[in-house]
């Protein structure tokens, strides 16, 4: 058991202190309110459900969320799961790959990734958030192999190898599938045959999930706080845009305005077209860094720090609207569903608190740290813990 924890805990803190110095990669087009959408009913398709990464729920919950079902994993789990058609697809630490009944937690199928597990050793885990098409599972391992599963059957459609682990989570659009590795690269592959389209450097890891919306991508890498932007169609750089400090978890985007928390404790609003930032807000403990990706509704940028709080801003000043304060670190990134914003914390507790003033709604105790990030469709919740057998919880 003490080897196994080890094992879980590197996997884990790996894709953390990565985080401290890789690169974001961020996607936009010239025209990003014709390019924004609002999430698919009844889905959650990628990390913060939707390619600009606003982490709003287009479904609701009921008023009394109860626990449904678990599902206990060996390592735990630290990413965000998928959801469609009844069905959740989330990885683990131990590298399985599970496809679990919406309505009860049954197991449909089960993917490993690799074939073989050598004696002695640990299959590869799964750090990063799947992502879903209408025929595939996509999903980045620790040891820099990427999987394209056939949603269906759990077999394997095809890998891409890279030469470093993926703690990011991928994206899918127009046919493609764009994904970063701590090699230094983001990488495009076509999503049906796994043919690669290009690959660009980035001078530094790519910890994050790609924001998208268009012709454009962004990246900031460990050598220094600069913002560079890659034309997506061609797949080399066009510009950069000077950084303050260094992006760790994913950016949103929203009217043209990127929203992001940085390594030292600020939340920024950056018009990187103008290449000017629009306001700058300063965590009152600007030593704790900020892992946990924004959401962002019409009115509020909704984020969680290392400092025990999370903070509502207004989306248009920076101005703290209010803060609702934990007992450990919050790197899980909060999912607004109708007026309530529920998240995960270190201190093993998944919150509910209302959107308007951050009065707790909901508290649920889950015995366990909690990393990863809500999804939330056909009624459910569903989050995971990333403690030595750790469950997969869905609440309804």
């Amino acid at each position: 058991m003490r080897v196994r924890w080890d094992r879980r805990h590197f996997l884990k803190q790996a894709a953390v202190a990565a985080g401290a110095w890789g690169a974001a990669p961020l996607f936009f087009s010239r025209k990003v309110q014709a390019a924004d959408a609002a999430p698919a009913l009844n889905t959650w398709a990628s990390f913060r459900n939707g390619p600009q990464n606003w982490g709003i729920a287009a479904g609701t919950l009921p008023e009394k969320l109860e626990l449904k079902w678990e599902v206990t994993t060996p390592d735990g789990t630290a990413s965000t799961a998928v959801i469609a058609d009844g069905r959740v697809y989330m990885g683990t630490l131990s590298g399985d790959l599970l496809c679990l009944q919406l309505s009860d937690g049954k197991e449909v199928w089960r993917y490993k990734s690799v074939e073989k597990v050598e004696e002695n050793s640990f299959a590869p885990g799964f750090n990063a958030a799947a992502a879903l098409d209408e025929q595939h599972i996509y999903i980045g391992d620790d040891q820099g192999t990427f999987h394209a599963v056939d949603r269906m059957t759990g077999k394997k459609a095809w890998l891409a190898a890279t030469d470093g682990e993926i703690v990011g989570g991928a994206q899918v659009i127009g046919g493609k599938v764009i994904f970063g590795s701590h090699d230094g690269h983001l990488y495009c592959h076509q999503a049906a045959s796994g043919e690669r389209v290009w690959a660009v450097e980035t001078h530094g890891p790519v910890n994050a999930t790609p924001c998208l919306a268009g012709k454009y991508t962004f990246t900031t890498g460990c050598d220094q706080p600069v913002l560079r932007v890659i034309d997506i169609e061609k797949g080399e750089q066009s510009s950069e845009v000077s950084l303050k400090s260094l992006l760790i978890a994913a950016a949103t985007v929203r009217d043209d305005i990127l929203y992001f928390g940085t390594d030292n404790g600020s939340v920024s609003a950056l018009d990187w077209q103008k290449k000017q930032f629009v306001w700058e807000f300063s965590v009152p403990n600007r030593d704790q860094q900020i892992q946990s990706s924004p959401a962002v509704t019409e009115e509020f940028v909704i984020i969680g720090s290392r400092d025990k709080q999370l903070y509502c801003l207004d989306r248009n000043t920076g101005v703290l609207r209010w803060s609702f304060q934990c007992r450990a670190k919050i790197d899980s990134s909060p999912v607004v569903v109708g007026d309530r914003v529920y998240f995960g914390a270190s201190d093993r507790n998944l919150y509910g608190v209302t959107l308007a003033d951050g009065k707790e709604a909901f508290k649920q105790n889950v015995k366990q740290s909690v990393t990863g990030s809500p999804a939330v469709a056909e009624g459910r919740l569903v989050i995971g813990t990333d403690s030595t057998n750790g469950q997969i919880l869905c609440f309804g």
